[in-house]
C-alpha cells in the first residue's frame, strides 16, 4: 500500500487532519461503524465528553486491532458530536492520540442534534492495509 497526502496549506496541520490522502495498491479497506463510548454490556456513558472521547477511541482501537489493521493506517475519520464547544475542550486528547500513532487523515467534524442515547461523541473511520 502506498499513501500520498495533498496538502495545499499548513493550517490544517494544528487541526489534526490533511487535506486528501490518496491511497493506491491497498491489500484491503475496513470500514468501521461509528464508535462511542458504550462498554462492553452495550451500556451507554452519561459521562463529560473527554471521558466519552477517551472511551470512544479506547472501542476504535478495539475493533481496528481486533480485525488486524493499525491505527496508523486511517485515511478517514468523521467526527460526530452533540457539542462541539464541549469537545474543543478536550481535542488536546483527540490530537494527542493521533499523534502518537502518526494518523494522517481527512476528516469531516459535525455538531449534531444528537446521538444515541446519552452520547456525545462519535468516530467513524476507514481503515487501509
Amino acid at each position: 500500500m502506498e499513501k500520498r497526502i495533498t496538502n495545499p496549506w499548513k493550517w490544517q496541520n494544528e487541526r489534526g487532519y490533511v487535506q486528501a490522502i490518496e491511497v493506491t495498491k491497498p491489500e484491503a479497506t475496513l470500514y468501521i461503524s461509528g464508535q462511542t463510548a458504550i462498554d462492553a454490556n452495550g451500556i451507554s456513558s452519561n459521562a463529560d465528553m473527554k471521558t466519552q472521547l477517551t472511551l470512544t477511541i479506547e472501542n476504535l482501537e478495539k475493533v481496528i486491532k481486533e480485525a488486524g489493521y493499525e491505527c496508523k493506517n486511517i485515511v478517514r475519520l468523521n467526527m460526530y458530536t452533540t457539542s462541539t464547544d464541549e469537545l474543543f475542550t478536550c481535542f488536546d486528547v483527540f490530537l494527542n492520540w493521533i499523534a502518537v500513532h502518526n494518523i494522517k487523515q481527512a476528516s469531516t467534524l459535525l455538531e449534531v442534534k444528537s446521538l444515541f442515547e446519552t452520547l456525545k461523541i462519535e468516530l467513524e473511520v476507514t481503515v487501509v492495509k
